[in-house]
């Protein structure tokens, strides 16, 4: 045996270990460099959202005409069945993003496995696992690949690398390291090739504008979607949603969208896709209630099809071959399949009035979705296709209300790269509150939304706390799917909530401008401090350009604030809070700490009780911080329509001295104008 196994050694080949080579970049828009590794994936990160750059706003950033980083330094190879990409690092660069991440700031230092999954304790299996980084040095990397991908965030030293620390000696140098820094970041895929995206700045903002813009632009929502939303019980009548919503209005709680759980279904866990007769005998006639009553309806879907669904013959040829919860699952990367999900969903749902869709369950978690070998009729990998149903179904639900002409906003369990257009927000099982302020922190690092849904709570401390930070998330909703919580659920609480809801509903317009802001200008509406200036707080951050929110959690009294640099105002009472420093805060439990820049304008309206149903008459009261304004901005469209795509869309700028027609009042330090209707036909365009 001994002789034998020396024989076989002795006939063994071995290949040497080659250079990778250096990586090949195209200028392919302004401040956009691309690079290909191998040969290209049919289906990638890109061509799954159907991305197209929207070139009006790449074309209003920073001209930059050369790369932010040594692109003769980055290479990459085929290998061993795996594409790699290696960019170099800079000894004092911090990374950001690596998708939807729930813990920390700089990624720097760690390896991530970024898999699509139902999000747990780590820092690898995401809601959205976007393989992409920004870097302090203003710049940011895309891997555009829809396979699982494993990132080496300066980790990992190759052999004769000028850039490795000295090798110390454990037994006599107290300076050795466990770990040696890397001068790279390397990505490796088990693919025949990958793409790699470089976006300039030149600040960290700025690539991540280009990311978005590339991508189509961020979302924009129609304007009731910046409303209230509620989630009724999960088996709740017609009767009975329609008698939950004439409570809100008796109790003078704000509301614009009912999201109605799996029972509206006649069946679900799968799924039928047609209306329950029992408890909603009449879905037309109950869709008219609601519209009347200004209000709109979102449907839960778990997108896995029953054999006794009118949707399972039709499809029968393009299934998968596995089932999740002894559901079908329809291959929508075939275009076959999508047009007759899209023929179905408009039939027992746009047509009738139906403003959007929840899409659950397209994550994970293993045991429930199909396995990695799964086989998809396109061809697909299971594996592969898991990093990306859920951005095909946004992509098919998208284009349903496209063609019907409406904007819609919906949920969504799982998304990834190039999906920034699509308007779905995130949201998860995951109940921890400080986790829910770190992923609306970090959303934007990953081109998504987040939405910081509110379900119970232990206490009412806790339900006050919880609701506020909802109404300062990209959807503000109360899901009480599972309990029949009610914002007014604990007693001795309900004005502190109500307050907070009003207050989503006063900033409305300046809600309405950042979200314009996302699509016209790739910036995100709720944007991360480490992408603001370089800071690693994750429990604060901006919402648009002026307000800086640090929300308050259980049990916490006092908290502290980094305020950015210039002086910052107590949005409440206007009062100086502090300049460019870190503040101590102790707040009443009625109070979100809300900071406003220096010269900041900021348009609001009276608080009311439906977001989506304002008339044109409706007062704008323009808060004004310090003494010294800048310009502010007010963006304005239909509302509802795509026709702002068609030029029928304004911005206005507001000025202290030119708001004519207004009355100024001086109280507490804020200055408050009730200024004339605006008419966006009116306004001057962009």
């Amino acid at each position: 045996m001994i002789l034998l196994l020396g024989m076989m050694a002795a006939s063994m080949t071995y290949t040497s270990i080659k250079s990778p080579t250096q990586l090949h970049w195209n200028h392919v828009g302004p401040g956009i460099w691309r690079a290909l590794i191998g040969k290209k994936d049919a289906l990638n990160l890109l061509s799954a959202a159907d991305a197209h750059p929207l070139k009006e706003g790449l074309k209003k950033l920073p001209k930059i005409e050369f790369a932010p980083i040594n692109l003769e330094q980055s290479s990459g190879e085929v290998f061993g069945g795996h594409a790699v990409a290696r960019i170099p690092l800079l000894p004092d660069e911090k990374l950001y993003g690596l998708g939807l991440q729930m813990h920390g700031s700089n990624r720097r230092g760690r390896v991530y496995h970024l898999r699509m999954d139902h999000y747990s304790a780590g820092q690898d299996r995401l809601h959205a696992p976007t393989p992409l980084y920004f870097s302090s040095r203003g710049y940011g990397i895309f891997f555009n690949t829809a396979r699982p991908i494993t990132i080496y965030a300066g980790v990992g030293n190759r052999l004769g690398d000028a850039g490795n620390p000295p090798a110390r000696d454990r037994n006599t140098d107290p300076a050795w390291e466990a770990q040696p820094s890397s001068d790279s970041v390397e990505a490796s895929v088990q693919a025949p090739g990958m793409e790699v995206y470089l976006f300039a700045g030149p600040t960290p903002m700025d690539a991540l504008r280009r990311y978005n813009l590339f991508s189509g632009g961020g979302a924009l929502p129609p304007r009731w979607a910046l409303g209230f939303w509620h989630r009724v019980p999960l088996e709740a009548s017609a009767e009975e949603v329609l008698k939950e919503t004439a409570e809100f209005d008796k109790r003078g709680f704000p509301l614009d969208v009912l999201g109605l759980e799996p029972g509206w279904q006649s069946r679900s866990y799968p799924g039928s896709f047609v209306w329950s007769e029992k408890r909603f005998p009449d879905p037309a006639g109950f869709m008219q209630k609601m519209s009347t009553n200004h209000l709109k309806v979102n449907l839960w879907e778990n997108p896995y099809i029953a054999e006794s669904s009118p949707l399972y013959a039709p499809l029968k040829s393009y299934f998968a071959s596995h089932t999740v919860w002894l559901g079908a699952v329809p291959d929508l990367n075939i275009p076959q399949a999508a047009e007759i999900v899209r023929a179905h969903h408009k039939k027992v749902g746009t047509d009738l009035g139906i403003s959007g869709y929840k899409i659950d369950e397209v994550d994970g978690v293993d045991v429930w979705l199909w396995p990695d070998h799964a086989a998809f009729p396109s061809g697909i990998p299971g594996d592969q296709m898991r990093q990306v149903y859920g951005v095909l179904w946004q992509r098919e639900l998208e284009r349903l209300f496209r063609d019907s002409g409406k904007r819609t906003f919906g949920l969504v369990r799982g998304s990834n790269g190039g999906a920034s257009r699509f308007p779905f927000a995130i949201y998860s099982d995951t109940y921890d509150h400080r986790e829910y302020v770190t992923g609306i922190t970090s959303a934007g690092l990953a081109g998504v939304m987040w939405c910081a849904e509110a379900r119970s709570a232990a206490n009412g401390e806790e339900w006050v706390r919880r609701m506020q930070t909802s109404v300062l998330s990209h959807i503000c909703q109360l899901n009480a799917w599972s309990d029949g919580t009610k914002p007014w659920s604990f007693a001795g609480y309900e004005e502190p909530v109500k307050k907070a809801m009003m207050f989503r509903i006063e900033i409305l317009p300046y809600l309405y401008t950042a979200f314009a802001q996302y699509h016209y200008q790739g910036t995100p509406v709720i944007r991360a401090m480490s992408i603001v200036d370089g800071g690693e707080e994750i429990d604060q951050y901006m919402l648009g350009d002026e307000i800086l929110a640090a929300p308050m959690f259980t049990g916490e009294k006092t908290r502290s604030v980094r305020l950015p640099k210039g002086r910052w105002y107590d949005y409440d009472t206007g009062k100086l809070a502090g300049n460019g420093e870190t503040i101590k805060v102790t707040p009443a439990l009625d109070k979100m700490p809300l900071y406003v820049r220096e010269g900041a304008l900021i348009p609001t309206i009276p608080a009311q009780l439906r977001a989506g149903s304002l008339l044109k008459n409706t007062p704008l009261l323009i808060r004004m911080y310090g003494n010294t304004f800048r310009n502010g901005l007010l963006y304005d469209d239909d509302g509802e329509s795509f026709d702002y795509e068609k030029g029928k869309f304004g911005w206005f700028t507001l000025t202290s001295d030119s708001l004519d027609g207004g009355k100024i009042v001086r109280e507490s330090g804020v200055w408050e104008c009730s200024y004339r209707t605006l008419n966006w036909n009116k306004i001057s365009k962009e």
